[in-house]
């Protein structure tokens, strides 16, 4: 069959290969996968995966085999993965754990575009009580980015999307922005939780509006730029502030069946920026990291 793998090279950092079909285990399900959902940071950082291994984490597609031990979906199920390694290839043996069941009325390949950007925004918003608070969403316009500021919104907060340049602004206020800044000195509000998936200067601007008792969860590093703290910024009196590293890869199938079932009610929307062909990955990476998308790239597997 054929899959998209790891490729060091400089033709990279994915290219097609046949690979042999996937052999389930008693409580793996066979998936025939229609569609997967790109990820800045599996293909920027790619020396954390040998060559040649099946890439990806993000898709969706239907169950051709249960698992024979009875657990998971059965067979004919559509289904979401999140978080499960190799995820790129025309069939994937996956466990119950990684999967979501996509209910009618939720399109596959928007199912696709979850997994990574949809957990990560859901499991940093569940860290708090959001009602009436206000919260910060830095690189606002990408995939986690979009699904935060949607998330954060819905459980009552005040949110604030910063993006890089106005043209990156669209549709932002629709989704449940309160305001949209392309520079934090546009804003005189103290924020209770910040979500910065950009790294760089920006943490450090981003911690000196925080309120006392805030927290700034840090789950992205796209700008790839150090960040300096000035002195004396990290002391301070009141309610105790911290920053919080994010890198939970714990099973996802409770996250991916809540926001599947907030798509099925129409409260949440897939930020789909690209559509296209699994043949043509190489223009859909070259367009990632031109940053000249919105939202998530999911491809359709021919």
């Amino acid at each position: 069959m054929r899959a998209l793998v790891v490729d060091h090279g400089e033709a990279g950092p994915v290219r097609f290969a046949d690979v042999d079909e996937p052999v389930p285990s008693g409580d793996e399900a066979l998936v025939e996968i229609r569609h997967i959902g790109l990820n800045f940071g599996e293909l920027n950082y790619l020396h954390r995966w040998p060559a040649g291994a099946v890439h990806g984490h993000d898709a969706a597609g239907v169950v051709v085999r249960a698992a024979s031990d009875g657990s998971g979906p059965p067979e004919g199920t559509r289904v979401a993965l999140g978080m499960s390694a190799h995820a790129w290839a025309e069939r994937v043996a996956v466990r119950p754990a990684s999967l979501g069941t996509v209910p009618e009325g939720v399109d596959l390949a928007d199912a696709a575009a979850l997994g990574i950007a949809g957990v990560t925004a859901l499991r940093v918003l569940r860290k708090r009580s959001l009602l009436a608070r206000d919260v910060l969403v830095t690189g606002a316009s990408g995939g986690v980015g979009h699904f935060a500021v949607q998330l954060a919104a819905l459980a009552g907060a005040r949110v604030t999307a910063l993006v890089g340049s106005p043209e990156r602004a669209a549709g932002l206020r629709e989704l449940g922005a309160d305001q949209v800044l392309t520079d934090l000195a546009q804003t005189e509000r103290r924020f209770d939780l910040v979500l910065d998936t950009v790294g760089g200067p920006l943490v450090a601007q981003a911690w000196s509006r925080l309120a006392e008792g805030g927290t700034l969860h840090l789950v992205g590093y796209s700008a790839g730029q150090d960040t300096t703290f000035p002195s004396g910024t990290l002391f301070g009196f009141g309610e105790p502030r911290t920053i919080a590293t994010y890198g939970d890869m714990t099973p996802t199938s409770g996250e991916l069946t809540d926001l599947l079932g907030l798509m099925a009610a129409g409260r949440l929307s897939a930020p789909v920026g690209l559509r296209g062909d699994w043949q043509d990955v190489d223009d859909a990476v070259r367009a990632l990291f031109a940053r000249k998308v919105h939202g998530k790239i999911v491809l359709d597997v021919a």
